[in-house]
């Protein structure tokens, strides 16, 4: 074994950060991390402050009728029970009712206004002339404010319903004020007028009120409101048909009512046909239509003033603000739940016809590959791993295989460890440390043959893996090859995980970009290079974290092929940590990334570059880096729905995608030969896993938009490959 010392190439000048001093830099790393952490910070707040906008503008509710009434209780007032429907206790606390004066109806509409049914409604009592009282949700008036001010417009009255829809009786004060103070700001944004009519939710008859409804209209007229009762009800939310709904709003006398009607809530088309029926009915015996307030002598709507009107303007930007991001969260899991169809579709159309094609009998790249080969090992403190690395390459069945471990300026005893081998076809070139990139190039400018096959430090491989390897090179159009790696530590459950994630992930998605041939990575734990490819694109570059990646665009743009070769078969130490898998992840995420714009120019180019680039950029950009970006919205609108929507509706939907997700799991196990057993940890690799490198994407897309330059990472190793099935180790 012979020791070199060498040259490496130019440091890397996007490491700028590494030149400054200390208190500089480390001021820099600081400002920096604040910056990510405040964006990061500010989304999240900005999407929790979304979603519970909209949870709280969407409540669902029952339209009023639906909730059977209470018998009164002893405590409500005779004068109430037996008054009209109209109570009042704005005057400090005295107490007045007003009934309907004979042969008068008010029609009252409630839970709108309804973008459907509200308008048809308004055109029915144009046409014959009659005005009504519309009893409006604040919430739906800020999302709808042109059809309140058509209200307004054509004469008729608003009176308030609650911004959401609750019962009124269950909640504590601050909130129930709310409910009213808020429809108010609405109302004034739409039409500039208030109202003094409340209609409390779920209420009906007087004579049906119980204690706690009536501390909800004496509350209610503490606040300056008159409470709005009904006489008659259609119960046209049962749906019971056009010439019942016309019975129930009938009267038997000539006494006046106040009718109970919904414009919204549902289907209303049996309402505006009864209605168009009703009103000529009523006005032939004699009747007349008023709205409530003119009918007890009040102000319909007066003027809101100035201020109400420009703090409803804002109250009515945050509704809508919520209900577009919430609108455009819905369109983006759609996408991403668009995007895993057809990735799945296609990769079990794709991988398994490749995989089916490699195993046929007449399948072969071409004449055996004898060729000599170097191997370079870049190594940095590898002390641990170097020893069973490099032992697994130099008893390779490959013949004249020469291996080459370049010594990035390690400080521990990572030569020593080569040297003490005693292996004659190995190498040492020590550097002063430079970065893997610079590294792999030393190697590839020192190595002897045209073959040259890149392998991690802490990576063994199987006795006959190089040699298969570089069997694709039989074609003259393979300028590089990658090798199936896999997980060596599998103990434990973050083993397991990655172990998955390797076999699902990573050799599952090759299989399939081998077939359109856009390989976007060789992995730097195993893979093969014609010299003549790395020097026409190049060479390994430092522009990146990723240079892996970079590499293989880079050839890709050459014009050269690049393959999958699944028989070639690695085994790597993983991390063992959250903390160390973090860093691990976050380098690649941000160098794929840095790849990506590095090379888009290749969309606009010609020929081999060009086909790449809206082929191979178009891959990595939906399913390396969009899917995962989206992906996490899964998981976020099923606990949205597991808590304000329909349940049994959520979970189905999300057991489909694991469903989805083990489906993919299973072929991906079966193509690579790999047992099942791991797959019982899947489900909660779904719930815990996915979620941490949800975050490393996002955190690794947060770092690239704020311009942040990240160092090279280094990972503690174990030298833990326990589940590699290889005598190197």
């Amino acid at each position: 074994m012979t020791v070199y010392r060498a040259t490496p190439p130019p440091g890397d000048p996007g490491e700028s950060t590494s030149r400054l001093p200390p208190v500089r830099r480390r001021r820099r790393i600081r400002r920096r991390r604040v910056m990510a952490g405040t964006i990061g910070l500010t989304v999240l707040l900005l999407l929790a402050t979304v979603v519970l906008v909209s949870v709280y503008t969407d409540a669902g509710f029952s339209p009023d009728g639906t909730t059977p009434a209470s018998a009164a209780d002893g405590r409500v007032p005779k004068a109430v029970r037996e008054g009209g429907p109209v109570i009042d206790l704005t005057g400090g606390g005295d107490l007045r009712t007003y009934a309907m004066p004979a042969r008068t109806i008010a029609l009252t509409f409630d839970d709108g206004p309804d973008p459907q049914w509200t308008p048809r409604i308004l055109d029915v009592l144009a046409e014959h002339g009659v005005p009504a009282t519309f009893f409006v949700v604040g919430s739906q008036v800020a999302r709808h404010p042109g059809i309140a001010a058509r209200v307004a417009r054509e004469g008729h009255e608003l009176g308030g319903h609650t911004f959401t829809h609750p019962d009124l009786a269950e909640l504590p004060e601050w909130r129930r004020e709310m409910e009213n103070s808020q429809t108010q700001l609405a109302i004034a944004n739409a039409t500039g007028r208030a109202t003094r009519l409340m209609r409390p939710p779920y209420s009906s008859f007087a004579d049906a009120l119980t204690d706690k409804d009536w501390q909800t209209v004496q509350a209610v007229g503490a606040e300056g409101y008159l409470t709005v009762l009904d006489t008659m009800d259609s119960e046209d939310w049962k749906r019971p048909g056009a010439d019942a709904i016309v019975r129930n709003l009938t009267p038997r006398g000539t006494a006046g009512q106040i009718v109970l009607l919904h414009d919204a809530g549902g289907d209303r088309s049996q309402t505006v046909a009864a209605l168009d029926r009703l009103i000529p009915r009523l006005k032939q015996r004699g009747y007349r239509f008023s709205t409530v307030s003119a009918a007890i002598g009040g102000q319909v709507n007066p003027p809101a003033a100035g201020d109400v009107v420009w703090r409803g303007r804002a109250l009515v930007w945050t509704v809508r603000g919520a209900d577009a991001v919430l609108a455009a969260l819905w369109v983006l899991l759609i996408t991403a739940g668009g995007l895993i169809v057809v990735r799945t579709l296609i990769l079990f159309a794709f991988a398994w016809r490749h995989s089916r094609h490699r195993r046929g009998p007449d399948w072969s790249w071409g004449l055996p590959v004898g060729t000599p080969v170097t191997v370079v090992v870049p190594a940095y403190n590898e002390e641990k791993t170097i020893a069973p690395a490099v032992r697994s390459l130099a008893l390779s069945d490959h013949p004249r295989v020469e291996v080459l471990v370049v010594d990035d300026g390690s400080t521990d005893g990572t030569a020593d460890a080569v040297r003490a081998l005693g292996l004659g076809n190995v190498r040492v070139v020590r550097i002063p440390n430079g970065g893997k990139a610079n590294a792999l190039d030393a190697g590839v400018a020192l190595s002897r043959h045209d073959l040259v096959v890149m392998v991690d430090a802490d990576t063994v491989v199987e006795p006959d893996a190089i040699h298969r390897l570089v069997q694709p090179f039989a074609d003259p159009r393979v300028g590089a090859v990658a090798g199936n790696v896999k997980v060596g530590n599998r103990r434990g459950l973050i083993g397991k995980w990655q172990h998955i994630e390797y076999v699902i992930g990573f050799n599952l998605d090759r299989r399939l970009y081998d077939t359109f041939g856009c390989i976007p990575t060789i992995p730097g734990a195993l893979g093969a290079f014609r010299r003549a490819a790395l020097t026409e694109s190049g060479g390994l570059s430092t522009d990146t974290l990723a240079e892996d990646t970079d590499l293989t665009i880079a050839i890709h743009r050459a014009g050269w092929r690049v393959v999958y070769e699944e028989t070639a078969r690695a085994w790597t130490e993983a991390p063992e940590t959250v903390r160390e898998l973090w860093k691990q992840r976050y380098r690649w995420s941000y160098g794929t990334m840095q790849s990506m714009w590095k090379h888009r120019g290749a969309v606009l180019d010609r020929g081999a570059s060009g086909r790449f680039g809206r082929r191979g950029l178009l891959f990595i950009a939906l399913f390396s880096v969009l899917l995962p970006l989206l992906a996490p919205l899964i998981d976020l609108m099923a606990v949205y729905g597991l808590l304000f929507l329909d349940r049994q509706i959520t979970i189905v939907g999300w057991l489909a995608m694991l469903v989805v997700q083990v489906l993919t799991a299973v072929l991906a196990f079966r193509l690579d030969r790999e047992p099942l057993r791991p797959l019982w940890t899947l489900p909660l690799q779904q719930v815990v896993y996915r979620q941490v490198m949800y975050l490393v994407l996002l955190h690794s897309a947060l770092a690239a938009v704020t311009g942040r330059r990240l160092r090279w990472q280094t990972i503690h190793r174990t030298g833990d490959l326990s589940s590699a099935p290889v005598p190197g180790r």
